[in-house]
């Protein structure tokens, strides 16, 4: 059994909860929004009444109306509001007046600039033009190379108004870790910017987005953003190269084009734990109501709120930030590091100035907030009205910190969800009280259980994290997963018909959710998932080196351990040398986010008997779990090596105690 304290943290404000949108909502359903226990168990007992509430009270503007709001339940293959039509761009503009500020471009230096709704309406109709004039086509593939500013989010715009289907990685991702995920689009345009900023040094990525373009063959243009004003070489393209100053500053009239309900919207990767990154496909319509209830009714926002999410524009978060517009809300962009050696305080200061009414981190920065001594309350936080923390599990001691340090009036919100559903499972809201260390409760419309081994579901106890009734945003299909298979495989091999995410959690009794952490491979660092592929492809190159073995294993005090495991080739020594050389390797090849914590000698590597790494085995091990309940010795090529990685994690977590 999981102990959970039965008295919340804090508990919501009556007044408050009475103007908050989700009130709102509920009054408008016909609704008691007082119980939330008693609207969440509404909204997924009855999906069809609750999803076309949700339709109604944002007034999605569609070109033809729905036939019913959800034709078959079945999952995979639920099919949501078929005969709409629609456009996500259409809705993530159509509120904007002219002088409103739609997005706040910011960066660690702490300059910044405003783009009102009619600049942002002007230049998502010039790169929409550019892109039509390429032939972009609605299905065709629009792919950027871009760091979070706002250039991503219009060309997102762009390509989605268009019927195109968008795709962004990060730049800090090397050319070929970038291209093992557009390569698999076949796009027809490349959008990437000349560099980034992080930690107080600006990163040329002229040469990596050559490199990008040559390694995509189906490019019928790059279109090239000047970004941190580094100038462009003059180099071969692959194809057309088209000024970004050219692209958006036409003279051109924004239509959207009209699309199926479940048409693709855009293509988000997985980590690419065990080979090429998996590439999920959304929708438009799904999108677009899965991210109006989760940021207009959890996060509360509207017309007047300003949301600043530290993200990286290859994490699902990026996605949500984008999807701000659609509440009416201004949104903010961030290029940088979080906490840069310059002003570690400097995204709480920009939040004051820019007076954020949402704020949203990681775990890992507000532990280091606190590690570090840094105080948030010098400065005038009182209009930040949630702070909202995801990409793990947070600790119930950062929630006293941030209650000292951010303000009493905060509602601190943990949130788990997932790229696969680009949106939160649980998570926080104005109508429910908090406990510390823990997710207040299920979201809405989420049909989240936790399940034994035998599938039943299990309350004070940890499971598997389950959802048992479809949502709209769940995967349309994976990329070239003609049959489905791979996609069936991912979510419901284990419990047929019931969605399997890959987590660990415990339902409390009083309906709050604790998140242990992952149940399968997947790198977890600071809130952005990372593939321990990229890592294995990139180290075990090296001539020095025989095997490697990456984990990430969450800590009981909210840390995260990434060790990096290598097994020397003959004749070479793990000395810091190689150790300096691993790390420049993982740095170049895949991404500084990829450098492990540590890099140790082991004298092997486990395997199944059918080849593949004992990834969660060995991290279940470093944790602390029993041999006999980790693996069957049987069932490992090299039962000899268990005993070592499970006295490793013993020595650690003795030095830790």
């Amino acid at each position: 059994m999981t102990r959970t304290s039965p008295d919340p943290f804090t508990t919501p404000d009556p007044q408050a909860v009475a103007d908050s949108r989700i009130m709102d909502f509920a009054r408008y359903a016909g609704t008691d929004g007082t119980d939330y226990a008693a609207l969440h168990h509404w909204s997924v007992t009855d999906l069809a009444g609750f999803w076309g509430a949700v339709w109604e009270y944002f007034a999605i503007d569609a070109d033809t109306p729905y036939e019913r709001v959800l034709e078959e339940e079945r999952m995979p293959g639920a099919r949501w509001f078929p005969g709409a039509t629609l456009n996500y761009t259409h809705h993530a503009l159509r509120d904007l007046a002219d002088d409103d500020v739609a997005i706040v471009a910011l960066d660690e230096t702490g300059a910044g600039y405003e783009v009102t709704g009619r600049r942002l309406r002007a230049q998502v109709a010039s790169v929409a033009e550019t892109l039509r004039d390429l032939g972009v086509e609605p299905g065709d593939r629009v792919v950027g190379y871009l760091p979070n500013t706002p250039h991503a989010i219009v060309s997102f715009l762009a390509a989605a108004s268009l019927g195109a289907v968008w795709s962004v990685c990060g730049q800090d991702y090397a050319p070929q870790a970038a291209a093992d995920r557009f390569a698999q689009l076949e796009p027809t345009v490349l959008i990437a910017a000349d560099g980034y900023l992080f930690n107080g040094t600006t990163h040329d990525r002229c040469d990596a987005t050559l490199e990008l373009a040559r390694a995509l063959p189906t490019l019928k243009a790059t279109l090239l953003v000047n970004h941190v004003g580094l100038p462009w070489p003059d180099a071969a393209y692959p194809s057309l190269v088209v000024p970004w100053e050219d692209a958006s500053t036409r003279t051109e009239e924004l239509t959207c084009t009209p699309v199926p309900f479940d048409h693709p919207l855009w293509v988000v990767f997985s980590s690419g734990t065990t080979g090429l990154p998996k590439g999920i496909v959304h929708g438009h319509g799904g999108v677009l109501l899965e991210h109006l209830k989760t940021l207009g009714l959890h996060s509360d926002l509207g017309p007047g709120d300003r949301l600043l999410w530290y993200t990286t524009t290859h994490w699902m978060m990026w996605n949500l930030v984008a999807s701000t517009l659609l509440t009416g809300a201004t949104t903010c962009t961030y290029d940088g590091s979080p906490a840069p050696f310059a002003q570690p305080d400097v995204l709480w200061e920009l939040a004051a100035r820019h007076r954020v009414t949402v704020f949203g981190t990681s775990p890992q920065y507000l532990l280091g907030m606190a590690k570090f001594g840094i105080d948030p309350s010098v400065h005038d936080l009182s209009a930040v009205r949630v702070v909202g923390c995801t990409g793990s599990a947070l600790p119930a001691s950062a929630y006293p910190w941030v209650r000292d340090h951010v303000g009493e009036h905060v509602l601190l919100a943990s949130i788990s969800g997932g790229t696969d559903v680009v949106s939160g499972f649980a998570g926080g809201a104005p109508n429910i009280p908090v406990w510390a260390g823990e997710l207040s409760a299920p979201h809405l419309g989420v049909a989240l259980a936790a399940f034994d081994t035998e599938g039943f579901p299990v309350t004070g106890q940890v499971g598997e994290l389950v959802v048992t009734r479809p949502m709209p945003s769940m995967p349309l299909h994976f990329w070239n997963d003609l049959d489905g298979t791979r996609y069936r495989d991912a979510y419901f091999s284990t419990y047929p018909g019931v969605w399997r995410h890959g987590d660990w959690i415990t339902v409390t009794g009083h309906g709050s959710v604790i998140v242990h952490g992952r149940s399968d491979s997947t790198l977890n660092r600071n809130g952005v998932r990372l593939g321990s592929a990229d890592i294995h492809d990139v180290v075990e190159r090296l001539p020095e080196i025989a095997e490697a073995l990456v984990i990430g294993a969450e800590e009981p005090d909210g840390g995260y351990w990434m060790p990096l495991f290598v097994v020397p080739a003959a004749g070479a020594t793990l000395d810091d040398t190689l150790r300096q050389k691993i790390r420049d390797a993982i740095r170049t090849g895949a991404s500084p986010r990829h450098v492990p914590d540590e890099i140790l000698e082991v004298p092997g590597i486990p395997h199944t008997r059918t080849g593949k790494k004992l990834e969660v085995p060995i991290k279940r091990l470093l944790q602390g779990a029993p041999v006999e309940q980790v693996v069957q010795p049987a069932a490992v090529d090299t039962p000899e090596l268990i005993a070592h990685y499970a006295r490793l994690g013993a020595e650690r977590r003795n030095r830790r105690a």
